[in-house]
């Protein structure tokens, strides 16, 4: 049997890479923002229904690799670091396909003091530097839907979501909550129809909300202080008004340990270190995850992460 030992990504592809990462650094490093690093390997892991974390036995007992660094950097957000950010190697189990890969590299970075349309501003910066001039599409999620869907996805009834779900994929689906048919309006609708360029998508649904903060838009609904940037069709970008209520986040914990339970899903997530930090005080900041690999796809053109990757997951 021959063995393919070569690595999947070729040496044009190896020099993209070096130079976006330098280009990153030298971004954060004229806006004297702190380089960090956080373990891999963690006690606690999200409870988010979408994401399974990847385990790892240890002489310490189970770990979890990190499915981002968001925990770990808002302990040192909470012990009093300032502005920082992480270049790191992410984990998802399950994820594989030519947008994603297991094993992943990326951009978190939290800023203190800043408003959510200031950290816009700023990944756009970012996104400019390294890609060069883009057009730019701003719109809510309110916005997008009624758009391509015609509704509007805040008060829309569970049933009547879920009727347009199910017509949208075609057959009957089970245990959906009301953010899953959400999901897969705006991944099977709206996303393929985003025009060209870095569009930017806020307001999201409160059953969205992840760790981002609720608040009301100017028409009265509950909305997710957060938002998602895109490139070309494809998700790039993930960023919050960071939620600062350690009770609240207990409580969503305890709700989304309650949907895994319904999807027979692993329950011994979360992470008491983040809540201790949080009871201590985490200061008032936004936070933005950006997918690097993603990034490079739009940088070289490529359409296949796998041949982006040194040694994708099906070769390392």
């Amino acid at each position: 049997m021959t063995i393919e030992w070569r690595p999947g990504a070729d040496q044009a592809a190896l020099i993209a890479r070096a130079e976006m990462l330098t280009q990153v650094r030298h971004f954060f490093a004229q806006r004297k923002v702190l380089e960090v690093e956080t373990p891999l390997l963690c006690q606690g892991a999200p409870t988010d229904p979408h994401l399974e974390s990847l385990l790892v036995n240890t002489n310490s007992g189970i770990r979890f690799l990190q499915t981002s660094p968001e925990f770990a950097m808002k302990r040192l957000l909470a012990a009093g670091s300032g502005d920082i950010y992480q270049i790191c190697k992410s984990f998802r189990a399950g994820e594989s396909s030519v947008r994603h890969n297991p094993e992943f590299t990326m951009l978190e970075w939290y800023r203190t003091g800043f408003t959510l349309a200031e950290l816009i501003a700023e990944v756009i910066d970012l996104l400019q530097q390294v890609l060069g001039s883009q057009p730019i599409f701003e719109a809510s999620y309110q916005q997008l839907f009624e758009q391509y869907l015609g509704v509007n996805p805040h008060p829309i009834s569970n049933d009547t979501l879920a009727e347009l779900g199910q017509k949208v994929a075609g057959r009957e689906l089970d245990n959906m909550t009301r953010a899953d048919w959400l999901d897969l309006l705006m991944s099977q609708v709206v996303e393929p129809k985003l025009p060209p360029g870095i569009v930017v998508i806020t307001d999201f649904p409160a059953c969205q909300a992840a760790l981002s903060q609720v608040a009301e838009d100017n028409q009265a609904n509950q909305v997710a202080k957060r938002f998602e940037v895109y490139i070309n069709g494809v998700e790039l970008a993930n960023g919050y008004v960071e939620l600062l209520d350690s009770d609240e986040l207990a409580q969503r914990f305890a709700a989304d340990r309650q949907i895994r339970r319904q999807q027979n899903l692993a329950t011994d997530v979360g992470d008491d270190y983040l809540l201790a930090a949080m009871q201590q005080g985490l200061p008032a900041c936004v936070g933005v995850a950006v997918g690097l690999d993603r990034l490079l796809m739009a940088i070289t053109g490529s359409s296949d992460i796998a041949k982006l990757l040194s040694f994708p997951c099906g070769n390392a």
